[in-house]
């Protein structure tokens, strides 16, 4: 399978992520969004308050690292993120469960859209068949006394 679109297969299954930025004291900072779109184009798109703390994160700079994680699926995007006021996109990504963070809905002054452009990504997909396998030869790596080989399959590093 090409490892572009097992990437982009993986991502659909994830509807959260963490966001990694870089704060003003230079540290990382992660928290936890909910992903508004994967775009055609491999753009992440996620709703966030114009006054938050990310926003101003982002303008410092914009490298950032979306992750996504459940018990057998692991994915790390790093890109550049920009913030768009695009009214058009949020009526179209619009969720009524946001009220609760834009109560004027939609047309909420503080409701704006941040996009992730994917320059690089990793994924580790131990899901299905290809965690049995995975079981299989970390058996049989402990019976050996040898190290666990990881199929390229099931870990990979893509150009988006």
């Amino acid at each position: 399978m090409d490892p572009r679109k097992h990437l982009q297969d993986l991502l659909s299954g994830f509807s959260h992520a963490m966001l990694v930025t870089r704060s003003r004291e230079n540290a990382l900072r992660a928290r936890p969004m909910a992903l508004a779109e994967i775009a055609e184009t491999g753009d992440l798109w996620f709703a966030t308050g114009r006054d938050s703390g990310k926003v101003a994160e982002i303008a410092a700079d914009s490298q950032v690292c979306v992750t996504f994680q459940d018990g057998s699926r692991y994915i790390s995007i790093s890109g550049a993120a920009r913030i768009s006021t695009d009214r058009v996109r949020i009526d179209k990504l619009w969720r009524e469960a946001w009220r609760v963070w834009y109560p004027q809905g939609k047309d909420d002054p503080n409701l704006v859209l941040l996009a992730v452009d994917g320059q690089t990504g990793e994924y580790w997909d131990n899901s299905s068949l290809a965690g049995i396998q995975y079981l299989f030869r970390a058996g049989k790596a402990y019976l050996t006394g040898s190290q666990v080989e990881i199929d390229p399959q099931q870990h990979r590093k893509v150009t988006l």
